[in-house]
Formats: structure tokens, sequence, C-alpha cells
């Protein structure tokens, strides 16, 4: 394995990166930092959306890990294609609550639930629906009626809805207006640009174990240039070249190898 050779303890910017291995100096993470907090002190609804494998879903696992238990409870769901009602008794099964077959009955247990996990036992409920883009319209022009508590006089919970891009043009048409009215919370990842993905890949290395350069300057631009700084592309190329390295006996990986792991593992017409 490529590991032993560099001196790595797991592979570098892993999947399931959260705190120390989690890339958390990105100008556009630290800004969903501050307003994730708002959203916890203040709390409401918020959306978070970016392309594919930028790190939207990585970004909110870490900020989650980093609430205190029990004061808060985390919910993740990711099955958004379903219908609104199969969604609500979802979150009534993670909420302790038996769901109901009436969606009014099953509206009314669940508010009952947020209230007495509120008001009762101090807890902050928050709700991450991931895969965002897959909700249903009816969903969403079901869920602004849903977040109306006691007249709407207060907020229960925090609700992320977490998407790729388009997500945050659909909800704003106008048939969302009620619902994106509500939004108090609104971000957008971008890929990483140059200099911030070269800080990306050496934290993403260095946390992993490395003690030394591994990449050489025109190595690191092919896998910027390869990946255009998404950072589910480049984990896969800097695990491939690496791998290349230790087959071809390298403890250093050049433009050669990392050009042989871009053919490998890139389309020719999406090379760059």
């Amino acid at each position: 394995m490529y590991r032993q050779r560099f001196d790595l303890t797991h592979n570098p910017i892993p999947k399931n990166a959260q705190g120390k291995t989690f890339f958390d100096k990105g100008p556009g993470y630290q800004r969903l930092r501050r307003r994730f907090a708002q959203l916890v002190e203040d709390p409401g609804l918020g959306v978070l959306t970016a392309d594919a494998g930028v790190g939207k879903t990585a970004a909110v696992r870490n900020l989650c890990a980093e609430l205190p238990r029990p004061e808060h409870l985390v919910l993740y769901l990711c099955d958004t294609a379903v219908s609104p009602l199969d969604l609500y008794r979802t979150l009534a099964l993670e909420l302790g609550v038996r769901p109901s077959h009436r969606r009014s009955q099953l509206w009314t247990d669940l508010k009952k639930a947020l209230v007495h996990m509120v008001d009762e036992q101090g807890t902050a409920p928050l709700v991450v629906l991931d895969e965002a883009q897959h909700l249903s319209d009816k969903f969403l022009l079901d869920l602004s009626g849903f977040l109306n508590f006691a007249f709407d006089s207060r907020e229960l919970l925090t609700l992320w809805l977490v998407g790729l891009s388009p997500f945050a043009r659909r909800i704003r048409m106008q048939q969302h207006a009620a619902l994106h009215t509500r939004v108090l919370v609104q971000e957008h990842l971008e890929p990483f640009d140059r200099d911030t993905f070269a800080l990306f890949v050496d934290h993403g290395l260095k946390s992993a174990g490395a003690h030394q350069k591994l990449l050489a300057d025109a190595a690191l631009e092919l896998l910027f240039r390869a990946s255009r700084g998404v950072a589910r592309i480049a984990a896969k190329l800097l695990r491939a070249a690496l791998r290349h390295a230790d087959e071809q006996n390298q403890s250093f990986v050049d433009e050669h190898v990392m050009d042989a792991a871009v053919v490998e593992m890139v389309p020719p017409k999406e090379a760059p």
C-alpha cells in the first residue's frame, strides 16, 4: 500500500474528514461557519448549495460535529426523493414519535415533540435535509406551513436544505415565495481557487502524517487543473497518483506520475 511508502496513517483527504482531518481554512467554509453559528443562535431555515463534489455535505457534517451535546440534537436525512408524507414520517421516527398515516395528525405530533424537546428537555433540534434538489415541489410548498409554529410566533428548529447548485434558483421561483421568505441564511460554496487548493492539498497530506513535501509544483498544478478545484475529484486523483508513485518505486509525485493518474481517472474528453 502506498500509505506505508509515504508513512501515512490514513488516506489523504478522507471521505469522512472531520475535525483535524477537515480543511477549514477556505474563505467559503469560514463564511459558512459564521452563518451556521448564526442559525444555531437564532434558529430558522438555511439553504446551502454547491456543485457536486465541492464539499457541502462534509462542511455541514464538520460543523454539526462541533455542536455541544446533548444541548443539540442533529438529525440527518438524505432520502429526499420520496413523498412529503414519507419525509415527515422519517422525521417523526428520528424524533421518537409514532408516525400517523394522516398528515394533519403527523404535523401535530411532530410539533408537540419539538415543543417538548425545546421547552422541557432544553435541547435544540437541527435537521439537515441533504440532496435537497430531489425534494418535490409539493414538499417545498408544504414545508412553509409545517414551519409555522404557534401562529408563526416562534422557531422551534434549525433546518438546513443542502443541495446542488440549481436548487438555489429553484427555491427562488415564485411558487416557492412563501418558503423563500423564511430563509434566514443562504450560502453557496465554490470550488477552491488555486492558492486555497494548494493549502487544501497540503493540509490533507500533513493531517494524514506526511512530514515532507510529496508533490512537485508541476504535479500540484496539474492536479488543480484536472480537478478544477473540486475536493472530491482532487482526493481521487491524489490517491491514484500516490499509488502510481508507489508502483514505480518513487517516494515523490512528479508531473509524469500525476499525468498517469489523470489519464487513469479522468475520461479523455474531461482531461485538461
